[in-house]
């Protein structure tokens, strides 16, 4: 029996200081232009709070929105405000900047982040008043660093500093005197990853009402990684993130597969749960600060403010079927195989086309496609088009070369099975899990049947491999029989047929004898 989705949380952490001194653009920029006019503009392109609410996008990946109301708003929409933006959403939250910083120094066991005190207990009480966070855990916000600690750090030590409206207010030390997985850099890296995955897993309990007591299992699926110079991916962000929500029953581990990580995770997740291993298991993955800022440049030339503002996460809960939740058919799988080859074509009729003739389904029986829902209007300037739109122009061809709508109809299909995107473009992110809100409550409602997840990824950057990579799986409608309710429909014709036979077969030897 399937494995059915219960729910789904969704995180932003609004970081316009991040983006200044961590993203990966601007610290390249850094070291080799430090006097770039690139650099003194950055900060005037800097959104507000209530601006980075607004905007539209947003709105839509924490639930406030749906892809259909954002598709009615004429685009860009970087110069635009939705009507009664809030930072709490039906999926998650839009946390400023501040609190989140709070939230790292939480995360932190090793006493790592050092915050300057009068930062410290202002952030303290505003994190007491959030409903999600307990407050036992804001005890690390009373140890303050001691005056000229942070300044020693960052000069003598190495230490990363924290800024909050331009200013430094804290630091994040080395674990390490020598190991560069352990550089206060990485350790930074990291702990902003745990902290958007824990908070995405809290928004995920608040959305569910589940009990985190019987949460069994959770696969981590970000592009980050965890270890020291012994182990340098050796994780476990997983299990990290369990233990600061508070899941005192769970264990986990970490899944990589770049952009494709979440896709891979959420069949291993179904599949265990179908296999009886767990009963709840939850897919997560918090936000990378490497890739705030990253199409920056593109941006200020063409007079848009910095659109890539925010660290993001979100969090999955696949659970035994419960007869009613939308189901993760794992027998409709499609592969990017080892010999599937690059070619757009090959790519798009491995994940789409192969597995659903195999099921004896059309492209068109698959309601909505969710694929790599990046938001065009940080896409778009930068030169890098459309996505979803050109993902789903490809699978729409593909549905014309099978003869299954004429060419046409391809604008109409396109249309229909498609959707505008509005996730962050950090990698994992977008990567078909930010629809999983919406499709669970759409295909509860009836207004769609099935829906198809597409996840892709770029193996060859690790430089291991000049592989593409892809996984693909079906989400649809419940078949009404759970978990505890004994077998199928199905299940029980399937042993009336075996016992037909097998009485046939008893039979047959009689009469021979």
């Amino acid at each position: 029996m399937y494995s059915v989705l219960k729910g789904a949380g969704y995180f932003l952490a609004h970081t316009p200081d991040m983006v200044i001194h961590n993203g990966t653009t601007q610290t390249t920029e850094k070291r080799i232009k430090p006097d770039s006019d690139y650099l003194k503009d950055i900060v005037n392109g800097m959104r507000d709070y209530e601006a980075c609410v607004a905007y539209p996008p947003n709105q839509v990946y924490i639930g406030n929105m749906t892809p259909d109301e954002l598709a009615a708003i004429p685009a860009p929409w970087h110069d635009k405000r939705a009507e009664g933006a809030k930072r709490q959403g039906a999926f998650g939250e839009i946390m400023p900047q501040d609190e989140f910083v709070g939230l790292m120094k939480i995360c932190d066991v090793f006493d790592l982040v050092k915050l300057n005190e009068s930062v410290s207990q202002s952030i303290k009480a505003k994190l007491e008043a959030h409903p999600l966070i307990d407050n036992s855990l804001l005890t690390g916000l009373d140890k303050a660093a001691a005056a000229g600690e942070i300044t020693d750090l960052i000069k003598n030590a190495g230490a990363e500093a924290i800024h909050l409206n331009g200013e430094v207010v804290g630091c994040v030390k080395a674990a390490h005197d020598i190991d560069d997985s352990l550089s206060a850099h990485v350790i930074f890296e990291n702990l902003v990853s745990k902290a958007s995955c824990v908070a995405s897993l809290l928004q995920l309990i608040h959305q569910t009402g589940v009990d985190k007591a019987a949460i069994d299992y959770v696969i981590e699926c970000s592009e980050e990684a965890c270890g020291d110079m012994n182990q340098r991916g050796g994780g476990n962000f997983a299990k990290a993130a369990a233990e600061m929500a508070g899941f005192v029953n769970a264990t986990g581990s970490d899944v990589r597969g770049f952009c494709a990580g979440p896709t891979h995770a959420l069949v291993q997740a179904a599949s265990l749960v179908k296999a009886g291993v767990f009963k709840n298991v939850v897919v997560a993955a918090g936000g990378s600060t490497a890739k705030l800022g990253m199409n920056g440049k593109d941006h200020l030339k063409k007079g848009l403010p910095i659109l890539e503002d925010c660290v993001a996460g979100f969090a999955v809960l696949i659970s035994e079927n419960d007869g009613i939740n939308p189901e993760l058919n794992t027998d409709i799988l499609g592969r990017h195989t080892v010999g599937t080859g690059s070619s757009p074509q090959n790519v798009i009729s491995s994940l789409t086309f192969t597995p659903l003739e195999k099921a004896g389904l059309k492209l068109t029986d698959v309601d909505k496609y969710s694929v790599e829902m990046q938001n065009p209007d940080i896409t778009k300037p930068a030169g890098a088009g459309n996505v979803p739109e050109a993902n789903y122009k490809m699978i729409g061809a593909l549905a014309a070369m099978k003869g299954q709508i004429q060419k046409t109809e391809l604008g109409a299909f396109v249309e229909k099975h498609g959707m505008t995107g509005w996730a962050p473009t950090q990698g994992h992110i977008p990567s078909g899990v930010p629809y999983l809100g919406f499709a669970q409550r759409e295909i509860l409602a009836g207004s769609i049947e099935r829906a198809m997840f597409v996840g892709k990824g770029s193996l060859f950057l690790g430089r291991m491999t000049n592989l593409f990579d892809g996984i693909s799986f079906v989400l649809q409608k419940n078949s009404g029989a759970s978990q505890e309710s004994g077998v199928t429909e199905a299940r029980v014709q399937q042993l009336i047929a075996a016992s037909l036979r097998e009485f046939a077969g008893h039979l047959a030897g009689k009469l021979e004898g």
